[in-house]
């Protein structure tokens, strides 16, 4: 520790602490323009000089390391009249519109001339920058306020890593500039907005908040973002109940100041003139069960009922399908992007009300490999480090995940710790935007990673880098493993993969020793090495068996149960991670707590007021549509999930939607699902209800309403409440009519009247949430396991033992692909999501800013194969698998390898899940294969 003194106080820091970080610190304030705490100091400004006694000039504070004995003054008449001079220079080539000015009263410039004084300048003069560029729906760059602090230029550097803006020019002609001064399109700019974020002035402001109103008159509110599993908190500015803008704010848990592009721009589905506002039933299906509602207020097929008609029809079809053809005859998908309060509600109708486990939700088509996998591997199917540990971690291996368009706040952590030395290793089959920042990248042929994988830990083992002493205190089945290894040398894992023996060689090095690229580390002993992977991974049909290999490489190494380490499969979906916990999942309960289980199954049936709860695992997602077509499941009841869209092979999901006798989905949107429902209604959008959500570091958070939700919306809890209440009371009457006895006389009921009751109820019956009610839920929410009301949360899984007590190693057979390339249909497809797309488009689509960035779809092509076939780049191209085609525009160049289609399946006008496959199954996991299909493709423009 050094201990220095500033202005008159003893103040001890870390070494390597600025001046200016230890005076913050201590309440020490010191006037500054350029700086920003997770930036690299620049000193550009000039604000923030200080004395140092013994030292002939001032220094600026940002740059000054921290000296024993140093002896420092922040404020004095010397520093303050240089401060005025420097205040006075910006102001002279600053406009002094404060009146008019769209960031008076959050302007730092404004701030620190009133604090000193200043209401003109002393040097006359025209402002030399006056270029104005609105070239993009996202925010507008004013020239003539900028003053240069380079802050902008820096956060996309060092945290985005995409350097699109830097100063150009010389004197009075410096500003700051995308290459050749071009539109920010033609750039590589993200649109994230930090450089928004960070402007001090009025120089970058979003488009939206223009002329819209003055700061003082904003109203703000934080919230959760709604799209991705990062979890980012976020702060709305509205005025009038309209939202103006949205930003990062200090000391958010996640994400600080930082967001994508998705999070603070995307907001303004919410508004759009397509949401669903009033109960809908299908004309004919209304008219059949005298409903005809007025045409005034029609939607497509579809006519408007009351509230009470929708739940009455619901219930009637849900009961009487119960009555008819027993339980397990309906089944329900949960969603994804639902609280955890309202999927709680979801698998609790399904299994106490209606008695069957038919409940699961998107999980199971993204990350049901990691629950399974990790699970047997683990105890626990779930990230195992937060998030910010990779800041610190020495090695950072990411497979299987493009991080930085699907979870770009969290590629935002990799970057910085690639810039302080850590090393970055990727494998992956397409060059991905973190590959700029690789120290190393291993091109697999698609469908071939897991003999790297393997061939990895064949050399971990060979050349004495395993973790001997981890191995044999905490873990089981070693020598079964190793004995399943023994043979995938470098080399025979070189002729599957076509990845250099040398290149596995030295990736298994640095894996297991968490080698750094240069600098030390702040871990001693081996360093510490950090997993990412997401559905490159799990995407597969041997998904459990890739997850359990990388799990391998962890236990192998020791590298798990300490910070900056673990295995973290990074969840899509900002409560996919939620769902899961809470139940909405056919084979277990809340907590994981599988149906089988006896003594489990009836403790939460006695929680729940009923006899006993169905014991054998439900269908899965992928099982509901095969069931649907062969007359076992009769109703479907979709809550917020568009599998029309997200679901594989889309041919055999159209028929099976249409064989339903009944199909109920409740959303925000008329869905390419809901298009083909019986009944729709509409629901509240994250940016309208409260509940909690769980992050993909398990970290539980509140969310809070931003906007009143539209015409007769309501928040899914409240909507599945009505319906439960409804069929409880058709079915109840139904057994009396019977003459049955009740089966529950001490049925628990329907009455909750928030978000935080439901939370309680949810507790009571998870183990590992039993500690987690609304009122603990502060700024940094809790993560999970959090046994008991006085438990602080465990962020780091597996310290001092695993879930399941040892850690289990699993020999398993390295596989190729199912559905290999052939003659008739040689290429092969991946499939994939794009930065400014979310999911199936449903909301970001409708989103003004993210539209006009990518308006339509497209298929990635090597130039190689694009020259055999005859496309030129934007030409059109069909796709064709064994399953369907799709039309779509080409797009060329080489972050796909000859032979690779990468089709992102977001658009509904040329759906990538229509080409995909639905019979190839995880057998554990059940989920699909969507990573590797066999396709054809066929130029239709041709070179010209």
């Amino acid at each position: 520790m050094i201990t220095l003194t500033i202005d008159g106080r003893a103040i001890t820091v870390q070494p390597g602490t600025t001046v200016l970080e230890a005076a913050l610190a201590h309440g020490i304030d010191i006037p500054r323009l350029c700086y920003h705490p997770d930036l690299k100091p620049s000193g550009g400004c000039r604000l923030c000089s200080v004395e140092v006694k013994g030292r002939p000039n001032v220094l600026a504070s940002c740059g000054l390391a921290c000296e024993p004995g140093l002896e420092v003054t922040t404020h004095s008449e010397q520093l303050t009249a240089l401060r005025r001079d420097l205040l006075d220079l910006f102001l002279s080539d600053h406009p002094l519109r404060c009146v008019t000015c769209d960031k008076a009263g959050a302007c730092d410039l404004q701030k620190y001339a009133y604090q000193f004084g200043l209401s003109e300048s002393t040097f006359p003069g025209p402002v030399s920058r006056t270029l104005y560029q609105d070239d993009n729906p996202f925010f507008i760059r004013d020239h003539q306020y900028c003053i240069l602090c380079g802050k902008c230029a820096r956060v996309c550097d060092e945290i985005v890593g995409v350097n699109a803006i830097e100063y150009v020019g010389r004197g009075f002609e410096s500003h700051i500039a995308t290459p050749f001064d071009g539109p920010m399109i033609n750039s590589s700019c993200v649109f994230c907005g930090n450089c928004v974020q960070l402007c001090p002035t009025a120089a970058l402001l979003p488009v939206s908040r223009l002329r819209q109103g003055r700061e003082w008159e904003l109203r703000r509110v934080r919230t959760v973002c709604g799209y991705c599993g990062v979890g980012c908190k976020l702060e709305y500015a509205l005025k009038g109940g309209k939202i103006l803008y949205a930003q990062g704010y200090p000391g958010a848990p996640v994400n600080g100041e930082f967001l994508c592009t998705k999070g603070r721009f995307g907001w303004d589905f919410a508004t759009h003139s397509d949401r669903l506002t009033t109960p809908l039933v299908r004309r004919d299906y209304a008219a059949a069960h005298g409903l005809a509602g007025p045409e005034a207020g029609a939607v497509g097929d579809f006519v408007p009922v009351s509230w009470e008609a929708a739940l009455d029809l619901v219930a009637d079809r849900l009961a009487g399908t119960v009555q008819a053809a027993g339980p397990d005859a309906v089944a329900g998908l949960a969603s994804a992007r639902c609280t955890n309060e309202e999927n709680y509600l979801f698998q609790k109708f399904m299994r106490a009300t209606l008695g069957t486990n038919n409940v699961d939700h998107c999980a199971r088509l993204c990350h049901a490999s990691s629950v399974t996998g990790l699970g047997i591997a683990f105890g626990s199917g779930a990230m195992t480090n937060p998030i910010q540990d990779i800041r610190h971690a020495d090695c950072i291996f990411i497979t299987g995940s493009n991080t930085a368009e699907s979870h770009p706040v969290i590629s935002y952590e990799v970057i910085r710790a690639a810039r302080a030395g850590a090393n970055l290793l990727i494998i992956d089959p397409r060059r991905i935007p973190l590959t700029d920042h690789a120290t190393l990248w291993l091109q697999p042929k698609p469908g071939a990673d897991q003999y790297v994988f393997m061939a990895m830990a064949h050399v971990i083992i060979n050349e004495g880098l395993a973790d001997k002493a981890f191995i044999e205190a905490r873990t089981e089945g070693y020598a079964d493993f190793a004995q399943s290894v023994a043979a995938l040398t470098p080399e025979v894992a070189a002729l599957q993969s076509g990845v250099k023996a040398e290149d596995i060689v030295r990736a298994a090095r640095m894996y297991a020793l968490g080698q750094r690229a240069y600098g030390r580390s702040i871990y001693d002993g081996r360093g510490h090495s950090t997993l990412l992977y997401a559905m490159g991974i799990t995407q597969r049909r041997n998904g459990t068996e890739l997850v359990l290999t990388l799990a391998n490489l962890a236990l192998l190494t020791g590298q798990v149960g300490k910070p900056s380490t673990g295995i973290n499969p990074l969840r899509g979906q900002s409560n996919v991670q939620g769902a899961c916990d809470v139940g909405a999942l056919p084979n277990v309960l809340p907590g994981y707590q599988p149906v089988t289980d006896d003594a489990r199954r009836k403790a939460v049936a006695e929680k729940w007021g009923v006899a006993d709860l169905p014991a054998r695992p439900g269908l899965t997602v992928t099982e509901m549509m095969p069931a649907i077509l062969d007359g076992r499941v009769h109703a479907l009841y979709v809550m917020g999930e568009n599998p029309m869209l997200s679901d594989p092979n889309l041919e055999h999901v159209e028929a099976a939607l249409k064989a339903l006798d009944f199909l109920v989905v409740q959303d925000i949107f008329l869905s390419e699902t809901a298009q083909r429902a019986h009944v729709v209604l509409p629901a509240a959008a994250w940016l309208e209800k409260d509940g909690t959500k769980t992050n993909t570091e398990r970290r539980v958070q509140l969310i809070h309403p931003v906007l009143s939700a539209p015409g007769e919306a309501k928040p899914d809890w409240w909507i599945v409440q009505e319906i439960a209440r409804r069929v409880e009371a058709r079915l109840a009457e139904g057994r009396k009519a019977r003459d049955e006895s009740p089966s529950a006389s001490a049925r628990r009921p329907w009455s909750f009247t928030s978000t935080a009751q439901i939370a309680d109820e949810l507790a009571d019956v998870t183990p590992s949430y039993r500690g987690i009610r609304h009122h603990r839920l502060t700024e940094a929410g809790l993560f999970w396991p959090c046994p008991a009301e006085d438990h602080p949360g465990t962020p780091i899984l597996h310290r001092e033992k695993f879930t399941r007590g040892l850690g289990r190693f699993s020999a398993v057979q390295a596989q190729g692909p199912v559905e290999p390339p052939d003659a008739e249909y040689p290429f092969i497809l991946s499939t994939g999501r794009v930065l400014y797309q979310y999911h199936t488009g449903t909301m970001t689509r409708r989103s003004g800013p993210l539209a006009w960035r990518t308006p339509h779809g497209w298929a990635e092509l090597n130039r190689k194969d694009a020259e055999r076939i005859g496309v030129a780049d934007g030409g059109e191209v069909i796709i064709r698998s064994r399953r369907g085609a799709v039309r779509t525009e080409a797009r060329l160049g080489e972050r796909v390898p000859p032979g690779v289609v990468f089709l992102a399946f977001h658009w509904s006008e040329a759906p990538a899940n229509r080409l995909t496959q639905d019979a190839a199954l995880d057998p554990v996991a059940k989920i699909p294969e969507f990573k590797v299909s066999a396709v054809q493709v066929e130029a239709v423009n041709g070179k010209g």
